[in-house]
């Protein structure tokens, strides 16, 4: 009778096994496919797409046509409205002289928001050359422009005057515009961080529960628009509706160009818990998504719009602006602030 062979272990001999460590060991794959912010991307896609110059020259003249056969018509018609009744005849002379005023004075009110946001745009100019160059002469003048831009404002003259008292302290131009920087922007930043904590919170919340084609898409459009337009108010740059749209292809533009509003690592991880409700809903994986990236233009357009650079004061954190923003909305997303 023969013995049974002899058991243990069995030993396998892989090429490479000794090569394999923790450190370097493939990813654990996903158990399903992460959410695209379709409808930041179109936004994003559509405010910055720069039409040619063959569309310019459609659009410009068509307008001029329109405008032209309009008033050419109204002037036909009021012309012989005066021939046929005279007192209608003058009562449409007179309404049309009041549209061609509130007309006027629509377009003054353009052009006075476009002036402001040069104005703005020169001192940022301003901060630039005196921070490069530590020109204490420049950043005076800098300061002093900051100082006339706000001399209106009641939220800032607390700030102001604190500046003005502080300032012939300071002999580096680093120094003066850090000091003008937390004693007169600071209260507008946390202004500016509650008002793209709501346009993100608004963008999450529509994207994750409306079911609707484009509805998402609509909201984000009207929600960063209405967010970059705060955010220029709040900094001084009032702008009007004009404005309101260069200012969001100056912002989107750049983000487009960077690659900020493409779906990174990055931005899926800065969200609490975002991999694991992409899981149980997508669309609530594409809401939490489109809120960051909202969160990441309003911190596009802070830079834009703010007369300073952030220097002293730190840059707002996308993760943090997600997490106060969305605490709570799905249930307890957001988990605790993080200070950024």
């Amino acid at each position: 009778m023969t013995k049974p062979p002899k058991t243990g272990p069995v030993m396998f001999d892989l090429d490479g096994a000794d090569d394999l460590t923790p450190a370097n060991a493939p990813p654990v794959p996903e158990l399903g496919p992460v959410p695209t912010p379709a409808a930041m991307q179109r936004v994003a896609t559509l405010a910055a797409a720069r039409p040619n110059r063959l569309a310019r020259w459609f659009w410009g003249l068509l307008v001029s046509l329109v405008s032209f056969f309009v008033g050419v018509a109204a002037w036909d018609f009021v012309m012989g409205l005066l021939e046929r009744a005279p007192i209608l005849g003058w009562v449409a002379v007179g309404l049309t002289g009041l549209f061609c005023a509130v007309l006027m004075l629509i377009t003054l009110r353009e052009l006075a928001a476009f002036g402001r946001l040069r104005r703005v745009d020169r001192i940022q100019s301003g901060a630039a050359d005196a921070l490069a160059d530590g020109n204490l002469r420049a950043a005076r003048a800098v300061t002093s422009q900051i100082s006339a831009l706000y001399r209106n404002r009641d939220d800032t003259s607390w700030g102001r005057r604190e500046f003005s008292d502080r300032q012939g302290d300071v002999l580096d131009a680093d120094a003066l515009l850090g000091l003008a920087e937390t004693t007169m922007l600071t209260p507008l930043d946390a202004r500016a961080r509650l008002e793209v904590e709501a346009a993100a919170r608004q963008v999450a919340t529509v994207t994750a529960i409306v079911p609707l084609a484009l509805a998402d898409v609509f909201t984000a459009l009207t929600a960063n628009m209405r967010m970059i337009r705060r955010i220029a108010e709040i900094y001084g740059g009032r702008s009007g509706t004009l404005g309101s749209w260069r200012l969001t292809r100056q912002v989107l533009s750049h983000l487009v160009a960077t690659g900020a509003v493409a779906v990174g690592d990055d931005l899926i991880g800065s969200v609490a818990g975002g991999g694991v409700l992409s899981k149980v809903s997508r669309r609530f994986g594409e809401g939490i998504i489109n809120g960051a990236l909202t969160a990441r233009v309003g911190v596009a357009a802070m830079e834009v719009c703010r007369p300073l650079p952030f220097t002293v004061e730190s840059k707002p954190s996308v993760t943090s602006l997600v997490k106060r923003s969305l605490t709570g909305l799905f249930g307890g997303l957001g988990g605790k602030s993080s200070q950024g």
